[in-house]
Parts: C-alpha cells; structure tokens; sequence
C-alpha cells in the first residue's frame, strides 16, 4: 500500500481471518507522494507510481511478500497517477494526468522496466490505466476530457489507439475490466456514477445502459475474482459501494453502501475473493471487509496506516 505523504509502501501478511498484520519490516521507501501501487500477474515484482517525483518505483517480492527495490526508479512522464501491468508480465503502462500521455515499458528478466518507445498521446488529464485479461487492448480514464482512451497493444508492447476516445461521465477517475474481458467500468468522480459498457471483438467500447449511480464522488472501482462483483469506494461519501454484475454486464446495487473511513482513495479484493481492503487516506486506516455469498460486505476491525491511497492484494510469488 502506498503512503503519499510518508514516502513509502507499506507491507502487510493475510490471516486465515483475512486481517492485515505489518510484516517485520512495515514500510519500504518509494519516491515523492506514492500514489499508486501495482503487482505483476506473477506476484514476483511490485511498481508504485510517484505523483511528485514522475517515476516509478520497482520492487522485487520476496518468498514472504516483502518488497526489496531492484534498482532505482524510472523516470515517467508528469504527475504520474496510475500503473498497470498486462497479463503476461511482459509490459507495464503508466497515465501521466500532467503530461496527458500513457508512459510504455517492457519489464526485464529481473522485473526492471525500460520505456518500448516514447509515451503516447491520452486526454486530458489521465487518472487511470488498466489492461484487458487477454492482454489485447488498454483503456485510460481521462478526468479532464470526460473520456476514455482505447488502445490495442502491439507484439512489442506499443499502444496503438483503435478509435477516438468514447464518452464517459463527469470526471472519470478510474476504469476496470471485469475477468471474462466483455465489460469495462468507470467510476465517475464528479457526477456520482458509474459508466457501464460492453467490449467489442476489435477492443471498443459500447455502453451497455445509463450509468448506474454510486456514492459522493466515486475513486476507484475492481471487480472481484469471480467476476460476479464490482466494488467503488466513494471519496465524499465515506462509503463503498457494492454492485451485482448482470449477464449482460450491467450492475444492480446488492444492497446499500457500507462504510468506510475518511477519504478512501482506493479498493481491492483479494484474490480468493473473500475479503476486501480500501485505503482512507485521510482518517489514516483501512478499513478491512469479509466479502458475503451474495457479495455482500460486512465490515471488520480498522488497520491504522499513514495517508494510505493505492492498494493492491496478491498471493505469494510463483518463483
């Protein structure tokens, strides 16, 4: 998890209960004001996006989970606010929100990134990158232009736009696919919502319906492992939002939003599905959830932390 105004990333172990608990060593440095934070599908390499700084910090994940830096950060482009990583562990993309531009990098033998080619062309102000589970096609959330940018990725790991840019709602700060890769989602930081669309056979994006609401400006959104979920923590509203996914990909609320800390900045489930995590950057905790048959959370004891903003949950690494 990363600590925007401590400099560092915190690390914790799961219990069988699903609580965090600080490992022996709780924090390693990153650069300035961490944002973001990502691990790579197999669990070996952890990248932590420094809005400040315009790098990237890179981690080795040792067999315990413990992060150790591989080398010193690269740079990217300006106020960098999300990274990304595709399927195969082969590429990490990072939105830059001061650059208006999508940094590209081929990862290393020893997880080390190293840009492909020079970064491409997104909207206005970037907040959020993710990539599609067949490592086809990316999709960035640009706030300012009230868009998302669509990509397909080349043999090399370059973007390429597919078409112009689809229309989301106001402020589109985060954007997900769910596991199956026909759906994508967006919450919408300014309007309170969430868009919803279908994704095509070339990669484009087609809304499935209006967009279902949310709480008071909607951060993040993730999609649980099954596929079955979609969780949103809400900045304003001090809540999370939870969503059934319908067979056509639209949500229907499960049941009213849970509570959550003081400015939660981000959410994520862990990969078994059972519990989720949301960072409150400023109440300086996490708030921690068992994750019901029907989707549902319920909410467990609060972690303390420190300005805590990206996290993100992954099993032990497969070396």
């Amino acid at each position: 998890m990363t600590n925007q105004t401590a400099n560092t990333v915190s690390q914790y172990t799961i219990g069988t209960n699903g609580v965090l608990m600080a490992m022996a060593t709780p924090t390693v440095p990153a650069g300035g004001q961490p944002i973001a934070l990502t691990v790579d599908p197999t669990g070996k390499y952890a990248y932590a996006v420094n809005f400040n700084g315009g790098t990237v910090s890179q981690y080795a994940i040792g067999a315990n989970g413990a992060l150790t830096e591989i080398t010193a950060a690269v740079g990217a482009g300006h106020s960098p606010n999300f990274v990304a990583v595709d399927p195969t562990s082969k590429y990490a993309y990072v939105a830059n929100s001061g650059s208006n531009t999508v940094s590209q990098y081929a990862i290393g033998a020893n997880g080390a990134l190293t840009e492909i080619t020079a970064a491409v062309t997104a909207g206005n102000s970037p907040a959020s990158v993710t990539i599609d589970p067949t490592g086809k096609y990316a999709y960035v959330a640009n706030l300012a232009s009230n868009t998302v940018s669509q990509y397909a990725i080349g043999a090399n790991g370059a973007l390429a736009q597919i078409t112009a840019a689809v229309a989301a709602g106001n402020w589109p700060t985060s954007v997900t696919t769910d596991p199956t890769g026909k759906y994508a989602y967006v919450a919408n930081l300014s309007d309170g919502t969430v868009s919803q669309y279908a994704i095509g056979a070339n990669g484009a994006l087609a809304q499935i319906t209006a967009a279902v609401n949310a709480g008071n400006r909607p951060t993040s959104v993730t999609v649980d492992p099954t596929g079955k979920y979609v969780y949103v923590a809400n900045f304003s509203g001090r809540t999370v939002s939870q969503y059934a996914i319908g067979t056509n990909g639209a949500l229907t609320e499960i049941t009213a939003a849970v509570t959550a800390g003081t400015s939660p900045t981000s959410v994520s489930v862990d990969p078994t599905g059972k519990y989720a995590y949301v960072a409150n950057r400023d109440s300086n905790s996490i708030s921690q959830y068992a994750i019901g048959v029907n989707g549902a959370l319920t909410a467990m004891a609060i972690v303390p932390n420190t300005s805590p903003s990206g996290i993100v949950v992954t099993y032990a690494p497969t070396h």
